[in-house]
């Protein structure tokens, strides 16, 4: 069953680019004790990710700080080194750059999708989502190849 409001997120371990190289990280220790805006794109350098998705939350990063969120997390079926340094090309230094490198995290959610035939593998559905405490609290799912409600604007006004 897909993720919903009120699921608690599943306890898998993702992947941040750090100071020291790539390092894991499990769900838990990501979004235990805070209010995240967690979004999920379908790949980094994609053309609505870059141009629009990630842009969105980097710009309105001090809006959602604002309305009580401590931190924001993007996160895509990538490997690590790809996100931090899509993280670097847009100057995204106030969102967190998550990978989810074997979908494990998309799947227990049942968000993935597959774009073998594009060449992709398995990837995210796009969507945004409040998490508090690990907690779903607001989700906004997109169908496949939409972009209509995960944006950040939406985000901030379910705040």
């Amino acid at each position: 069953m897909t993720i919903q409001v009120g699921d608690k997120l599943p306890n898998v371990d993702l992947m941040m680019m750090t100071e020291t190289g790539p390092t894991k990280m499990s769900v838990d220790d990501l979004f235990g004790g805070k209010k995240v805006a967690l979004f999920a794109v379908p790949g980094a350098y994609t053309p609505t990710c870059s141009a629009k998705h990630l842009p969105g939350f980097v710009d309105n990063a001090a809006n959602l700080s604002g309305k009580g969120v401590d931190d924001i997390v993007c996160l895509s079926v990538n490997d690590p080194f790809v996100m931090g340094a899509w993280g670097k090309d847009h100057n995204a230094g106030s969102v967190k750059m998550v990978a989810d490198p074997d979908a494990a995290f998309t799947k227990a959610m049942n968000v993935e999708f597959d774009a073998s035939g594009a060449g992709l593998g398995i990837r995210s559905r796009r969507y945004s989502m409040v998490v508090d405490d690990g907690t779903v609290t607001q989700l906004n799912l997109e169908e496949t190849g939409g972009f209509e409600v995960s944006d950040a604007e939406t985000l901030l006004g379910q705040l």
